[in-house]
């Protein structure tokens, strides 16, 4: 039996959202993102992309580009509840999906056409989702994932599409390599270096030369423009490593607020490993200078999820790290190699009243809020928080943060 993948993506997700909290948006040149100089664009409208605008561009550039485009900040939150919404409908009509981020899911709607005929079906999902969340989505229909998230983003805006078996080669050949997932920036160059820009060249091209040229990511290239890759569908993401960062408005080198930051994160993103019942065995810490010239130094450490091991161990990396005396652009905090479990208790160095205490502060967390209880020493850091649990086996939202 043929495989049959739905891939489904909400156009603009959050200039659409943002246009059903606020009718008067509609039609009008949107921006989401950050609101100064050095934010970076989140997303924007189809009104916006005529001048040269696009997700993942600088807001200064954006604004440059498209001076009566209206910009607005978001709410990741809010977007975090319309997505909900959406995925709740999938969920409940399609027997395995993947939630692949907050605007994008993939269905396995195999051996249903025996009973219902799949595009029907996909058609009636989306109708569905359009009617009652009032979001525009489109999607693509194909054996495979790859070919399916190719025909959506032909079908764009709010449309669909669907490729027939045996019609996968043929559909892809007059499209530029760029549309292939996993052929960035740098492999476009190299590829178009060579005479390659279209997807029809690159089949024409013997696989033995793609392998030479690029190893096992130009088979993958390869089958793509076949249409033969089959990645299997991930119902569950399981996080590796969970992070924080944080760009400053305006370059600094005080180090009481530079800490301030790295504390702050390094307390939250320990509170979610407890909350998640995980521990890391590898933090890393990274700063990136005004001359956007970035490191980062990371040690591996016995499984922990403690304040009290963590955030000194943030503050030496930091230290160590923080050699050049330049101003600093960002820094971050990132916790790897996790594993589950719960923090084991230092026969010598723990007591019931520091477990106590853990125990105590992440209640109040709970039912009030990430933010509501911070160590003294972090207070001075604007707002850091995840809103939400990086271990519910949903994508991060900053995977919308694409360029479009």
């Amino acid at each position: 039996m043929s495989t049959t993948i739905l891939h489904m993506d909400l156009d603009t997700f959050f200039v659409s959202c943002e246009r059903l909290l606020d009718t008067r948006l509609m039609k009008r040149p949107l921006l989401v993102g950050g609101l100064g100089d050095r934010g970076v664009v989140a997303a924007c409208s189809y009104e916006t992309r005529r001048f040269g605008v696009h997700s993942g561009m600088s807001m200064k550039v954006a604004r440059r580009l498209c001076p009566e485009a209206t910009v607005i900040k978001g709410n990741a939150g809010t977007y975090m509840k319309f997505s909900d919404n959406v995925t709740e409908i999938i969920k409940e009509s399609v027997p395995v999906f993947e939630k692949a981020s907050v605007d994008e899911f993939y269905a396995d709607l195999s051996g249903m056409d025996r009973f219902f005929g799949c595009y029907k079906y996909a058609s009636e999902l989306r109708q569905r989702i359009l009617q009652e969340t009032g979001l525009p989505i489109s999607f693509g229909l194909s054996k495979n994932k790859v070919v399916s998230k190719v025909a959506t983003g032909e079908a764009k805006p709010n449309n669909q599409m669907m490729i027939d078996l045996g019609y996968e080669r043929e559909f892809l050949a007059p499209l530029s390599i760029r549309k292939l997932p996993s052929v960035g920036e740098k492999t476009y160059g190299l590829l178009s270096n060579m005479g390659v820009t279209t997807i029809r060249t690159l089949q024409e091209l013997p696989l033995e030369m793609m392998e030479s040229g690029f190893g096992a990511h130009g088979r993958t290239i390869w089958m793509r423009a076949h249409g033969l890759d089959n990645p299997p569908l991930v119902p569950f993401h399981e996080r590796k490593s969970i992070s924080s960062e944080r760009t400053y408005g305006k370059d600094t080198i005080d180090m009481d607020k530079l800490e301030t930051t790295l504390v702050a994160m390094a307390e939250n993103l320990a509170y979610q490993l407890r909350r998640g019942q995980k521990m890391t065995g590898c933090v890393s810490v990274k700063i990136r200078y005004s001359d956007f010239q970035t490191y980062t130094k990371q040690k591996r450490i016995p499984y922990t999820s403690a304040d009290h091991i963590l955030i000194p161990l943030v503050r030496e990396l930091f230290h160590t790290l923080y050699q050049r005396r330049m101003l600093i652009r960002l820094v971050g905090v990132n916790y790897s190699h996790i594993v589950g479990g719960h923090y084991q208790i230092d026969l010598f160095e723990d007591s019931d009243k520091r477990l106590d205490l853990y125990q105590a502060m992440d209640k109040i967390r709970n039912r009030f809020g990430e933010s509501a209880l911070m160590r003294a020493s972090a207070l001075g850091a604007r707002t850091i928080g995840r809103g939400g649990n990086p271990f519910d086996g949903k994508p991060p939202i900053l995977l919308a943060h694409r360029q479009q």
